[in-house]
């Protein structure tokens, strides 16, 4: 497994936060690709999720592989780019979060498999399925809960 070393991320960083994001996302979810552009991405890394969670990420030398964006209760993102996935990365990030607060939850689309086995093995559960019909995607998702 591969030495991550994690920091957390501000400025010109979140520019490369969600280029991680945009990558991982749309390699898991081809069929919604270019749902946003760069720019929507980085001004929502640097506007919205900037301003409201604690973000770090995972590199690997110099590399930005991993990001995760969290705040009390919940994981608002948390990407690997596609070459980094099941190396650890995404574990470390989630580790950071689960540390800092005893209970976290968030919601992942239910046909991302990967997704939900990643969160599984770290003790996510299942708490609430849904159409999709109130996300901006209409992709059905799940909610899951961990609590320390």
């Amino acid at each position: 497994m591969m030495a991550w070393r994690y920091e957390p991320l501000n400025g010109a960083a979140l520019a490369d936060a969600a280029r991680v994001h945009r990558a991982s996302f749309d390699h898991a979810l081809p069929t919604l690709a270019g749902l946003h552009t760069p720019e929507e991405d980085r001004w929502y890394w640097t506007n919205v999720l900037a301003s409201s969670c604690e973000i770090w990420g995972a590199f690997d030398g110099t590399q930005l592989a991993g990001v995760i964006a969290f705040r009390e209760d919940w994981i608002e993102q948390l990407y690997v780019i596609p070459t980094a996935q099941r190396g650890g990365a995404g574990s470390g990030l989630l580790r950071i979060a689960m540390e800092r607060y005893p209970a976290l939850q968030l919601w992942t689309f239910q046909r991302n498999a990967a997704a939900r086995r990643f969160y599984e093995r770290h003790g996510f559960k299942a708490v609430l399925e849904t159409d999709g019909a109130d996300n901006e995607e209409k992709e059905p998702d799940i909610l899951l809960r961990w609590l320390e």
